[in-house]
């Protein structure tokens, strides 16, 4: 049923897409191709998620060894309850909080890497003086796919076998790095994917934070911003019509390659990690 289901959904998205994948440059919105158009909402949704999960899979696995191995269980259990309540804070808050609270605290960490680092192409500015950039899109999404990634591989690491971590004249850290991680490596990588399919998903936050101009850019600091697929798809769609709809379906299909390919690589992964 699940399979059939999901072929349902990109049987629609193909059918419903197809008129803007096959239609002139002159008859779609800006007098473009289909692929000139959704390049840098394609960009921009890999580009922000990439920048999520480098955030939040070492926070991540660090809250998770200190819950399972170092905290007191009272403190352990409190504190696994609060990251677990971060799952259930509703988007349009977290894209409210970036834009009144993170957003305007980053401005002067911005402003120093690029007084510091603008020799480097992401942080090259000139920096926004609103904080409304893929960086801070980049920490709140970091912090809406921690408590998924957390909870997984808290688990798993608390199922660590005790004769493995039980080793005779091994220092708690040695245990950790010779036995822990090695256990929980296939959970931490399908806990990242995870985290990367609800980022590349991701609607109000990136709607409400991003000042978008529509540009490939790898600048994380700048005013000017690519927009995300999802984010382009909810900010139109209400008032698209004709071939215009069939174009952000066209786009959705777009994100579902691209989740599609990233679970497929990811289970790659994880099967080659449990045959080692």
């Amino acid at each position: 049923m699940i399979l059939a289901i999901l072929a349902g959904v990109a049987i629609f998205l193909l059918a419903k897409g197809w008129p803007a994948l096959t239609a002139a440059a002159d008859k779609l919105p800006g007098n473009e191709t289909f692929w000139h158009y959704v390049w840098p909402l394609a960009f921009g949704t890999v580009l922000s998620s990439a920048i999520a999960l480098i955030l939040a899979v070492p926070l991540a696995v660090g809250v998770a060894l200190f819950i399972t191995h170092f905290a007191p269980r009272r403190v352990a259990n409190s504190l696994a309850a609060l990251v677990d309540l971060l799952a259930a804070i509703p988007s349009v808050i977290y894209g409210l909080w970036g834009i009144a609270v993170l957003g305007p605290a980053a401005v002067g960490l911005q402003r120093w890497l690029y007084d510091h680092l603008s020799f480097l192409p992401l942080f090259k500015g000139p920096p926004s003086p609103t904080g409304r950039t893929m960086f801070v899109l980049g920490i709140v999404l970091a912090v809406m796919i921690l408590p998924i990634i957390s909870a997984i591989v808290r688990e798993v690491f608390a199922q660590t076998p005790r004769s493995l971590r039980e080793a005779l004249g091994a220092t708690r850290w040695e245990m950790i790095r010779m036995t822990v991680l090695p256990f929980g490596r296939p959970a931490i990588i399908s806990a990242s994917m995870l985290g990367l399919g609800r980022a590349l998903g991701e609607t109000m936050a990136v709607a409400l934070i991003l000042s978008v101009s529509g540009g490939v850019t790898l600048n994380l600091i700048s005013s000017g911003n690519p927009s995300t697929i999802a984010a382009n798809i909810a900010l139109n769609f209400p008032e698209s019509s004709g071939l215009a709809i069939n174009l952000l379906i066209a786009t959705g299909l777009v994100l579902f390659a691209i989740t599609l390919l990233v679970n497929m690589a990811a289970r790659l992964v994880i099967n080659r990690q449990i045959r080692q």
